[in-house]
Parts: C-alpha cells; structure tokens; sequence
C-alpha cells in the first residue's frame, strides 16, 4: 500500500513539472501564431523583393535630397 503513496506522490510531481513547463512556454510567446509560420516559406520571395524595392527607392530618395 506504501508504494501506491509514493507512485502517486512522484506522479504528481511529475504532472505539476509538465504544468510550469507550459505555463512558462505560453508566457514566453511560443503558442503565439501558429498559421503564419506555416504558410511564411510561401510567400518569402515576394517579401524579400517588397522590402529590397523600398529600401532600393529609400536610397535614391537620399541621392535626390543630397
């Protein structure tokens, strides 16, 4: 009867460890977006080429003030 006490014991501790882990997990961001990441590989280029166009029409804006 004793070791039923102390499995129980060291399976609630056990439970109580895996509980802080996802409330830490979840306070830190980790379950935030979970869709975007998926589909992010999808649509990279066409960011990348956006961001390479702004910066390229930033640049030349600052040649034509100088």
């Amino acid at each position: 009867m004793s070791v039923i006490y102390v499995l129980l014991s060291i399976s609630i501790i056990v439970a109580l460890f895996f509980f802080l882990a996802f409330i830490i997990s979840v306070k830190s961001g980790q379950y935030d977006d979970s869709y975007t990441p998926s589909i992010r590989m999808l649509f990279e280029d066409e960011l990348v080429q956006k961001s390479s166009k702004t910066q390229e029409s930033k640049k030349i804006e600052q040649t034509k003030m100088n």
